[in-house]
């Protein structure tokens, strides 16, 4: 008899969305977080090509300061704000709440898998890389 999957996750995927009246977008990054484990993770990949082609008047700097923030408030560092305080679970509801921004977040899906790091590495391997 196989072992079941014991971690219970929820991902979502990371997307700039440079004119959010076109409702077009590039898949930047991946947030994932597990609730029993108090396990957060997020990673951002910048594809500058796909940037370039998509939108010439996308202001970079601005751009990774915003992902840097995201980024602080998953990891819950203290530079991140009062949100980056709160537990992983609630961290992790606030970054992936519907908005009208240029940086969103896909809706959360769930997920069971045995290995945490393993999944995220699949996951942003095929729908971000």
């Amino acid at each position: 008899m196989q072992n079941k999957p014991e971690h219970l996750y929820e991902y979502s995927v990371i997307r700039f969305v440079p004119k959010v009246e076109r409702e077009e977008f590039i898949n930047i990054g991946l947030i994932m977080m597990c609730k029993r484990q108090k396990w957060i993770r997020v990673q951002i990949f910048l594809p500058e090509d796909k940037l370039k082609a998509f939108s010439t008047a996308i202001d970079r700097c601005q751009l990774v300061n915003q992902l840097d923030n995201f980024v602080r408030i998953a990891r819950g560092e203290r530079a991140g704000g009062p949100v980056a305080e709160m537990v992983v679970e609630e961290r992790f509801r606030w970054l992936t709440a519907v908005r009208s921004a240029c940086i969103q977040t896909s809706r959360p899906h769930p997920g069971l898998t045995d290995n945490l790091d393993q999944t995220f590495e699949q996951l942003m391997d095929e729908l971000v890389k």
